[in-house]
């Protein structure tokens, strides 16, 4: 009898510590697409765990430019997508990638450049800014991603009845997410278009000592809006279409939308959240 006992005990002292090998089973996990100015700026990191917090969802998100947020949910790779560039958004509904684009929030696109502006741009409308570059062929650095921004700014040119100067010396594409398009047009002592949420963060990082300041801004076809959009699982069938749509209600909420307009960096604000508009 007692040898039995024994065995018994080893056998749940082996069990039990099977049970503790095993991890826990993880929660409901949202797959994001977005844009690098919501990483960049900090937003992500408040409204992430905000998120959680109300829904017991995980969000997991890639940054990168929007057209390639895009192609992430048109691959089945993501179950929603953070982004900032209608046009492009748009025809990603008319294709049956997406679904419920929503408006959540805006702020604008400024264009940076050297404190001494050698194109004397500053002031002007951002047609009249563009034509003066290319006139004066100053130095200006393009995301040259394929993001919002980029698109934005393709269409600025277009806007300015100008060709797209992509194969002009004094235009330089970076490639690379709107920070270090900063850093590189600091570098150069060159203009570029930046939206005013990372730029605000860059500025603030540069600790009063920015070798670039804004020169226009406040013109209408500069207004940069961010919307959110589930990805359509009549396309991609294993996306969790329940979990983006817990965000996409979330995002629009009061109590979200108050956090999106309450996020400051340097005690400046960010975004204007618009969801009820």
């Amino acid at each position: 009898m007692l040898r039995s006992w024994k065995k018994t005990i080893a056998t749940l002292v082996a069990l039990s510590a099977l049970v503790c090998a095993v991890p826990a089973l993880a929660g409901d996990v949202l797959r994001m697409a977005t844009t690098t100015s919501t990483q960049d700026t900090g937003l992500l990191d408040a409204l992430g765990p905000a998120f959680q917090k109300d829904t017991g969802i995980e969000l997991q998100w890639t940054a990168v430019g929007t057209g390639k947020a895009l192609k992430l949910g048109e691959d089945c790779n993501v179950d929603v997508l953070m982004v900032h560039a209608p046009k492009a958004e748009k025809e990603f509904l008319d294709k049956g990638f997406g679904m419920d684009r929503k408006e959540i929030f805006y702020n604008d696109f400024v264009l940076v450049g050297p404190l001494k502006d050698p194109a004397k741009v500053k002031g002007l409308t951002a047609s009249a800014a563009l034509k003066a570059i290319a006139s004066a062929k100053a130095v200006f650095v393009s995301r040259g991603d394929d993001s919002g921004t980029h698109k934005a700014e393709q269409g600025l040119w277009k806007a300015a009845e100008l060709p797209l100067p992509d194969k002009d010396a004094w235009y330089v594409s970076a490639g690379q997410g709107m920070l270090a398009t900063l850093a590189m047009a600091a570098e150069r002592g060159a203009y570029t278009l930046a939206d005013r949420g990372t730029w605000y963060k860059f500025e603030a990082d540069q600790k009063g000592k920015s070798p670039l300041a804004i020169v226009v801004e406040g013109d209408k076809p500069l207004l940069n809006q961010y919307s959110v959009m589930p990805v359509n699982p009549k396309h991609c069938p294993s996306v969790r279409a329940d979990l983006a749509k817990k965000f996409s209600d979330w995002i629009t909420s009061a109590k979200a939308q108050k956090l999106v307009g309450d996020f400051k960096v340097a005690g400046k604000p960010l975004f204007t959240p618009n969801a009820a508009k």
